[in-house]
């Protein structure tokens, strides 16, 4: 078997349901599997697998076991000779599988691959590629001076700003929402290391690669949605694990410093704050909703019906705030991301429909923790 894709939900159901749809197309050509491994998820996402994709693998844990090892039991029971890890917010483009595996096959040295991540509005997201985090790396992330000094070798490797998002290179961290490497170099490694509940565990799984002697690479012929944070709540308990995520790895990783665990105790807890501020929902008033569709009057929850055979770029007013809603049965996610990534823009929201289960789905800022809005409960 070719691939194995390993997707570890913990209470995002319907996010799950889209991811699922969207990989299931893009391994139609392919010897590939799928395995759903769910950590004691607290809604419906169980049901929804069982009752939708009953021929899927399904592993259901009785307990939160975090992300290493949730993986790790999946990546157990996996028959690929590849494996990928990915997040249930995602949504996975038709070619993206057999792209990357083309590239994948043709290094020696492969470590881990991963490729262009977008958020739900467009955006690239910089955490598609970076470098390795060390202390002075740290450093310069969590004092901002990777952005003062963008340009400078010395200050911008947090994101690994040698190569551009439409470069492909050797990169030191790949982003566990979406990774492929071999089975056999994930078992060699050891998995995600599980004294690490969560956070710095992508990081960790990059960097024992790099040890070794593998090569990471960032591919940016494929893009991928990543809704961000879908699993994550940006609470107290939220910074307790990334502040102890962040030692984890450094206490794993690098000499033992007082100093050092000073500032990245106080740098961690400051950027933890800010992740979680950045949580708010961020208010996006509507002045015109765009539907996306091939056929006529399929929704009507869109003041504007866009009857297409293809997407086209659309006249963008910037005084208006548009929100975009796409067809997943009329356009392939190829197309939809393609559109997004050409069209972003402040004034644009995107969402997706899709007509199987009758909701529409997406995220107005790459730190909001996304929207479904189910239309069956809609009067």
């Amino acid at each position: 078997m070719q691939l194995t894709v390993i997707i570890l939900n913990y209470n995002v159901r319907h996010f799950l349901e889209q991811c699922v749809l969207s990989v299931q197309k893009a391994i139609q050509n392919l010897d590939a599997e799928i395995i759903v491994i769910d950590n004691n998820s607290l809604d419906d996402s169980c049901i929804m697998m069982q009752q939708l994709f009953p021929n899927i693998k399904l592993i259901k844990n009785s307990e939160n076991l975090g992300f290493p090892k949730g993986n790790n039991i999946a990546v157990a029971a996996a028959k690929g000779e590849y494996i990928c890890i990915l997040n249930p917010d995602t949504v996975i483009a038709e070619d993206t599988f057999e792209k990357m595996l083309a590239f994948a096959k043709s290094k020696d040295d492969l470590g881990i691959v991963g490729c262009k991540l977008i958020d739900g509005t467009g955006n690239f997201l910089p955490e598609s590629k970076r470098g390795i985090p060390t202390p002075w790396v740290a450093f310069t992330k969590i004092f901002g001076f990777h952005k003062l000094f963008s340009k400078s070798s010395c200050f911008n490797k947090y994101y690994a700003q040698h190569l551009t998002e439409n470069q492909t290179g050797k990169v030191g961290i790949l982003v566990g929402a979406f990774m492929i490497m071999k089975r056999d170099l994930y078992n060699e490694i050891g998995g995600f290391d599980e004294n690490c509940f969560m956070y710095s565990d992508d990081i960790d799984l990059s960097y024992m690669a790099l040890k070794k002697e593998k090569s990471n690479y960032y591919f940016h012929e494929t893009t991928i949605i990543h809704y961000k944070g879908e699993s994550t709540v940006r609470d107290k308990t939220y910074i307790k694990r990334f502040r102890e995520a962040m030692q984890f790895f450094y206490k794993k990783h690098f000499n033992k410093s007082i100093v050092f665990d000073l500032m990245m105790c106080f740098g961690s807890f400051i950027f933890s704050i800010v992740k979680k501020n950045q949580q708010l929902n961020r208010k996006f008033h509507v002045d015109e909703t765009i539907f996306f569709t091939k056929v006529n009057n399929v929704l009507d929850y869109s003041s504007t019906i866009l009857n297409r055979s293809k997407l086209e770029t659309f006249h963008n007013k910037h005084s208006i705030n548009y929100e975009i809603i796409f067809d997943t049965s009329s356009f392939s996610y190829h197309e939809i991301i393609d559109f997004m990534q050409k069209n972003r823009a402040k004034n644009i929201i995107f969402k997706n429909f899709l007509p199987s289960s009758n909701f529409i789905i997406g995220s107005n800022h790459a730190n909001d923790i996304g929207i479904v809005l189910n239309l069956s409960k809609v009067e």
